[in-house]
């Protein structure tokens, strides 16, 4: 091996292992040299720790003795506290039992007052008692001596004294009644006459009473045997497509029309009329004349209907109640044409509306339908009111529409302002002169039965209607009926035929009292 290169190997050898020694050696010298620090810094902990120690001791004790001064002083106070409220109470103590003591013996007091009291109210007691025996001697004496002037006893006294009350208050009820009578009459009657002067001036409606002819005028006596036909087959005809019965009696040149249906009865007469002036009557012409006069009486109540509506200004009206309107111009209620007196109501109604500040329009329309059960009462059971409502309500008129027509004759009490109208719009066209007639049958009832109501009334000695039942004039039995009591008799008869007549208008009760003496000079 080459010498040099051994040289080389060793002197690396020798470098690596005075490295490995150095750094040995430097090794534990830096374990020592860390260890003479860790231990100087563990004495110089030690002492700091002994020294924060000692002086944590030192705060802590005096701490101490400044928490037992603080407490000492915290009691001391507390004890001065307790003692100040323990005076204060006592102060407050001795004020109540001051105060109790005070009421105490001012309840003494007042209890020696009221035995005072009492022995006083005791002693006026007697002497009261002691007062009224002797006030009741006084009234006994007193009573003797007034029964002995008068004559009277105490009943009868009691009897006479309550006679002349109830006079008195007879007197004054009569006077009173007569009062108040009179001053809403002239309200009443100013505001009254003030609207229905302005609703009559306004309407412009024809007065104008039509009544449906059932009488047919024949050219001659020869015609009622070309009426009749052979063995009666053209009066058969006329009868059964019709439905009205042909009455030919000795009436010279007339031919009588009865039915139920004023419709019917218009269809009859206006074919008869036309197969009279035609002069062919025959069972086939018949038939062509009544189909074509119910055509015709089918367009006027259409047009009759329309107009009515058009004239009135009202809108939304079925078809249907259209043409039960138009049925009105061929029905008459004692002589007045019921479709021109809806007319005249609905304007009535509409001008008195217009008045009272309500809606004219509605008002209208309510007095309008308010006879329009009329138009099929001979068909439908039940009063003309009824059937007026039930076609109001299948035709969706409104509440207040039904309820007028529903009281507009006082079948039910009218509620609303509207109702009342439509009753008066009624009754002014009505009770106006030849507005309507009555068959004299029933006129004589009529009268008949206003004297009957008040001929039972006590006091009355005979009655006499007058001016066809406008007025009643009655006797009174002048010494059963004084001149108070006229007041109240006049009153209740009034009220009585209210409730048990029907009538147009207003009845005025006139009663009349007389006295007479009659001497005779010889």
């Amino acid at each position: 091996m080459d010498p040099i290169l051994i040289t080389i190997l060793v002197g690396v050898v020798a470098l690596v292992v005075g490295a490995v020694v150095a750094g040995v050696v430097a090794y534990h010298m830096g374990q020592n040299h860390r260890k003479r620090v860790a231990e100087a810094k563990l004495g110089s902990a030690e002492a700091e720790a002994e020294r924060i120690r000692s002086q944590a001791k030192s705060d802590a004790e005096r701490a101490r003795k400044e928490a037992v001064l603080n407490a000492k002083d915290e009691i001391q106070r507390l004890r001065s506290e307790a003692d100040n409220e323990i005076k204060e109470r006592r102060k407050e103590v001795q004020r109540q039992e001051s105060r109790l003591q005070q009421k105490e013996e001012t309840l003494d007091r007042k209890i020696e007052n009221n035995e005072k009291k009492e022995e006083n109210l005791a002693a006026k007691e007697k002497a009261v008692e002691a007062r009224m025996g002797e006030i009741d001697e006084l009234k006994k004496q007193h009573l003797a001596t007034l029964e002995r002037i008068s004559g009277f006893t105490v009943d009868q006294a009691k009897e006479y004294l309550l006679q002349n009350l109830q006079e008195e208050l007879t007197h004054e009820k009569a006077l009173k009644l007569q009062e108040f009578t009179e001053q809403l009459k002239d309200e009443a009657d100013s505001k009254a006459r003030m609207m229905i002067a302005q609703a009559i001036q306004r309407v412009a409606a024809d007065q104008v009473t039509e009544s449906t002819v059932s009488v047919v005028a024949l050219p001659n006596d020869e015609m009622k045997g070309r009426i009749i036909g052979r063995e009666g087959r053209n009066i058969r005809a006329i009868e059964t497509m019709t439905g009205c019965d042909l009455i030919i009696d000795d009436t010279p040149e007339a031919i009588t029309l009865s039915c139920f249906d004023p419709v019917r009865r218009e269809i009859a007469r206006n074919a008869l009329e036309r197969l009279i002036s035609d002069g062919r009557i025959h069972p086939a012409r018949i038939e062509e004349m009544v189909e074509k006069s119910r055509r015709e009486v089918e367009n006027v109540i259409k047009q009759e209907g329309e107009n009515a509506v058009l004239s009135t200004g009202i809108r939304g009206i079925s078809p249907e109640v259209v043409r039960l309107l138009g049925r009105l111009h061929y029905r008459t209620s004692y002589g007045q044409n019921v479709l021109q007196h809806s007319l005249e109501v609905a304007f009535l109604s509409g001008m008195i509306a217009s008045e009272l500040g309500i809606d004219p329009t509605i008002a209208r329309r309510a007095g309008l339908l308010h006879d329009i059960g009329k138009a099929v009462d001979h068909e439908i059971e039940g009063s003309h009111v009824e059937i007026g409502v039930d076609i109001a309500r299948k035709y969706k008129e409104s509440a207040g529409v039904i309820h007028a027509i529903q009281a507009h004759h006082g079948d039910v009490e009218a509620t609303t302002v509207l109702a009342c109208i439509v009753q008066a719009a009624d009754a002014i066209s009505a009770a106006r002169p030849g507005a309507r007639r009555e068959n004299l049958e029933n006129y004589i009832k009529r009268l008949e039965k206003l004297e009957e109501i008040c001929n039972d009334f006590d006091g009355v000695e005979r009655s006499f209607a007058i001016q066809a039942g406008r007025e009643v004039r009655i006797i009174v039995r002048p010494e059963m009926v004084n001149d108070d009591q006229m007041v109240i008799l006049a009153h209740d008869i009034a009220k009585k035929i209210e409730e048990n007549m029907e009538y147009p208008g207003q009845i005025k009760v006139n009663l009349i009292r007389e006295n007479r003496a009659v001497d005779y000079a010889k």
